[in-house]
């Protein structure tokens, strides 16, 4: 029979293993590539960035958007995207985070080729651009899409006469079917009549291409015109809640 000693010294023994497997667990779950660790020398956003500046032409070609809208942008969602440093890691910066998704949506790359070029990991590039997209719908979609008034409505039919000859009209609407991944357990929901798995994005614009309403919410198996009668403009003209003037000749 063992001692009481012996006891005490082998639960020693594997208390102090114990503490060393912790520790090396931990040191994994903190362990980064150096690839990463160089995102800020040799990152896009570190290395590109400030050269944008100095050639507008280039800088609009590479975020669809000019230096100005770019920071009007910022300014409004900084407060929502903005993160605090911690003991173990730097936060990446709000203007890096708007800079990453503007340039995810202006290109149509994969989450994967944006996060080797800034130096991120797959995840996080996918966490930016949802977290970036999300504020920038919060902040802003009241301003740059809001319900037209029924004044507005009559500049936009006056400018389809002026611009296009087309007499009360009040915008011009379409489909697109957008290519996703076919979400698990969807069946055949996303399967449209391309022979591929899609969200569509219904649309309406002025005369001048600028958007007056968008939906982004329907499967791509469905048809135009359900779509558009399930959309809230489609049941919205239904119930006349859309501030449109009567008929005119």
């Amino acid at each position: 029979m063992l001692s009481t000693s012996s006891l005490i010294k082998i639960a020693l023994i594997l208390d102090e293993e114990e503490e060393e497997n912790r520790k090396v667990r931990k040191r994994k779950r903190l362990w980064v590539h150096n690839i990463l660790k160089r995102r800020n020398i040799e990152g896009e956003f570190v290395t590109l960035y400030n050269e944008l500046l100095d050639d507008q032409i280039k800088y609009i070609k590479y975020f669809r958007m000019s230096v100005k809208e770019f920071n009007d942008i910022l300014q409004v969602i900084k407060v929502d995207i903005q993160k605090e440093n911690t003991t173990f890691r730097e936060a990446i910066s709000p203007m890096q985070k708007l800079a990453v998704c503007l340039r995810f949506l202006a290109t149509g790359d994969s989450f994967q080729t944006i996060a080797f070029s800034y130096r991120l990991g797959h995840s996080t590039v996918h966490s930016i651009v949802h977290e970036v997209c999300k504020a920038i719908v919060n902040n802003l979609l009241a301003t740059c899409i809001p319900v037209p008034t029924e004044s507005d409505w009559h500049d936009i039919a006056k400018t389809f006469w002026m611009h296009w000859n087309f007499p009360n009209c009040i915008g011009a609407l379409d489909g697109k079917h957008v290519q996703i991944l076919a979400p698990p357990n969807s069946g055949s929901n996303y399967f449209n009549y391309k022979k591929k798995f899609s969200v569509v994005l219904l649309a309406l614009v002025d005369a001048n291409y600028k958007f007056i309403f968008v939906d982004i919410e329907s499967y791509g198996k469905n048809s135009d015109g359900g779509i558009f009668a399930n959309s809230h403009l489609g049941k919205r003209l239904d119930n006349g809640t859309l501030n449109i003037a009567n008929p005119t000749t």
